[in-house]
């Protein structure tokens, strides 16, 4: 087993339509705004940027994300990633029970290399870390939807 590689898979369940939620999503210049561990992004041109993020554990991870896929008929965002992770994560929006269902996949090997070192025993703690800042996005960005 590589203990740096990871598969996250997180369901939302939204207001609005996923029209809505679907354009805030591809916005990501404003991420910032309404989910509290994405500390920073910085457009480097209209398909690429980069990201600071930060959790519970006290380390910003910096990713450098290019778009791969950005299709608002089939409600799919999705980026490759490199940096302090590297690999990919696709947004995909639909209809769901009164309101809004996204679906966010991630698959990523960790490069910072404290990460890397602390692989084993860190494990649970970086899930844990993961988790939270996935809950804090949920929440953020129903509030949001909710606003407009």
């Amino acid at each position: 087993m590589n203990w740096c590689h990871y598969r996250f898979l997180s369901l939302w369940d939204l207001p609005g339509t996923p029209a809505e939620a679907y354009a805030v999503l591809e916005r990501v210049e404003d991420y910032p705004l309404w989910w509290p561990q994405v500390r920073e992004v910085t457009s480097v041109d209209g398909h690429s940027g980069v990201f600071r993020f930060r959790s519970l554990l006290p380390y910003d991870l910096v990713v450098t994300a290019l778009e791969r896929r950005r299709d608002p008929e089939a409600g799919v965002l999705e980026i490759t990633m490199a940096g302090d992770l590297e690999g990919w994560a696709r947004w995909t929006v639909t209809g769901g029970a009164g309101g809004t269902r996204v679906r966010y996949d991630q698959e990523v090997e960790v490069r910072r290399p404290l990460m890397r070192r602390l692989a084993v025993p860190g494990r649970p703690v970086f899930l844990l870390n993961h988790a939270h800042m996935m809950r804090a996005g949920r929440r953020g960005l129903a509030a949001h939807l909710a606003a407009v």
